[in-house]
């Protein structure tokens, strides 16, 4: 089992930045880690994701060059930069965490047995 637990959401103006993060812990290792974020009525959406050792990344187009995805292992925390927010960038912001042994792309919500809670981001103008 892997809790996780984000911090950081809240109220900025579009253009500002905000750093999201997903303090990881339990017994189970970690493989992949991700972000993801839903507004009302709509599918969870991809955001970004990482190896756990940081050898792979990946993002949304949405949020290439903006967003950065990162970790501190030794703090078991993963972390999502967000730069020159936009209005669209509005949601609720989950991280995820998938095992080692799950299969499943990293990209795909499908792939992702455990989940935080999720934390508000809100960009206003």
């Amino acid at each position: 089992q892997v809790q996780l637990v984000e911090s950081g959401g809240g109220l900025v103006q579009a253009g500002d930045s905000l750093r999201l993060s997903c303090a990881a812990s339990g017994r189970t290792g970690i493989r992949y880690t991700a972000w993801f974020r839903q507004t009302p009525g709509k599918a969870r959406e991809f955001v970004a994701t990482m190896h756990w050792t940081g050898a792979y990344t990946n993002y949304a187009d949405s949020v290439k060059g903006r967003f950065t995805i990162s970790n501190d292992s030794a703090k078991n925390t993963v972390y999502l930069q967000m730069n020159t927010l936009k209005l669209e960038d509005t949601a609720v912001y989950y991280c995820a965490a998938q095992p080692p042994g799950q299969l499943g792309l990293p990209s795909t919500a499908e792939s992702y047995p455990y989940w935080g809670q999720g934390t508000q981001v809100t960009v206003s103008s």
